[in-house]
């Protein structure tokens, strides 16, 4: 007479350890997603900039003729935003895509100073097949079978924001090599045409 308590009270623990960790799961990844923000340091010394010898007009142009050279589209492009995205396919399910956002801000204290602010994020899509079916009807009702085609499509199963490194230093490099080159070209300046690096900001 005592089994089916019993039964009920190892049933009930059970629930009870079960109940537990799912907490436990939900506490964790809660923490995980909290402490991304933990990471943002603000830091003076941010290297998602760099501070060029051209006006902020000039250093948006460089960075627009930077990504065209490097296969980038322009999506927008002004004399103090430009925007541009690049696509690539690591495999035949993989679809990679960069997104590059380039802000100019002039120096108040100097107009032929100008800050290039850049933000390149990646996005990844992977190649989702969706099965179809057909319904068949018969004098006792229907059922569906599945057919053979497909419909594929892309998911985006990733966005990240890349982190500073050589990557933007690569970018930048090459956006000073257009800045001197306008800046030789038009002869506006001829002393700029000496630089070969920009500057930290």
């Amino acid at each position: 007479m005592n089994l089916p308590r019993a039964r009920w009270r190892h049933a009930g623990v059970g629930a009870c350890l079960l109940l537990a960790v799912a907490i436990t799961g939900c506490s964790t990844e809660t923490r995980k997603a909290a402490s991304v923000y933990q990471n943002e340091h603000f830091k003076a010394d941010e290297t998602f900039s760099r501070l060029f010898d051209a006006d902020a007009a000039s250093t948006c142009e460089a960075a627009r003729l930077a990504l065209l050279s490097q296969g980038y589209v322009i999506n927008t492009a002004s004399k103090d935003v430009v925007t541009g995205n690049k696509r690539f396919q690591p495999d035949g399910e993989m679809h990679v895509e960069i997104n590059f956002t380039i802000t100019c801000a002039a120096d108040p204290r100097e107009p032929k100073l100008s800050t290039a602010f850049v933000n390149a994020v990646q996005e990844r899509y992977a190649l989702k097949k969706a099965s179809t079916s057909a319904s068949v009807g018969l004098p006792v009702g229907s059922f569906s079978i599945p057919l053979s085609s497909s419909d594929d499509s892309l998911v985006r199963v990733g966005s990240e924001t890349i982190p500073a490194g050589s990557f933007y230093d690569r970018f930048f490099a090459l956006v000073q090599r257009y800045v001197r080159e306008q800046a030789c070209g038009d002869g506006s300046d001829s002393a700029r045409c000496g630089d070969t690096a920009p500057q930290g900001k």
